[in-house]
């Protein structure tokens, strides 16, 4: 059985999800918009069907090409220790040009989000057991980045060399 709809943080707002998670073996509802395991997806691709990327995934040049015309992209995460969807959010969005929403799922906590936030990812459900409204506040953890990310990809040495000069 698919999983119930949960609430959604999306572009930094708490927002009803229209998509319904169905993950391995889950039946998938007769209407609305699905997201479903990635080789699901690819023998039935459309706009009310989404890809679930798998965390150990290996992003080719040919599967970038498919996932650019996906509505979205969702990459579970099955332990919060598993730092692999963090790559391929990276790579989705600055190898590849992906511009339409790269969803967390699975085992995501809120210290993670700003993290994940600087990754590419503008979407996030989180686990059961987390606070919407913290998990919102971690997105603004931080107001300056050292490291370039797909949110500012200038170090902030050269910002501030660029500035003074």
């Amino acid at each position: 059985m698919p999983e119930q709809p949960r609430t959604l943080i999306a572009d930094r707002r708490i927002q009803d999800d229209e998509w319904v998670l169905c993950e391995e073996d889950a039946a998938r509802p007769e209407n609305g918009r699905v997201i479903v395991p990635l080789v699901e997806w690819q023998e039935a691709p459309g706009d009310d069907v989404a890809p679930l990327l798998a965390s150990d995934t290996e992003l080719t040049p040919e599967l970038a090409e498919q996932l650019l015309d996906a509505p979205l992209i969702a990459i579970d995460f099955p332990k919060f220790t598993d730092g692999r969807g963090y790559s391929i959010a990276r790579q989705l969005r600055e190898r590849h040009g992906y511009r339409g929403q790269i969803r967390a799922v699975g085992d995501v906590l809120i210290d993670q989000l700003y993290y994940m936030s600087r990754c590419g990812f503008d979407a996030f459900l989180l686990r059961e057991d987390q606070v919407v409204e913290d998990a919102l506040n971690a997105l603004d953890t931080f107001s300056l980045s050292y490291q370039p990310g797909t949110d500012t990809p200038e170090p902030l040495f050269r910002r501030r060399m660029r500035e003074s000069a």
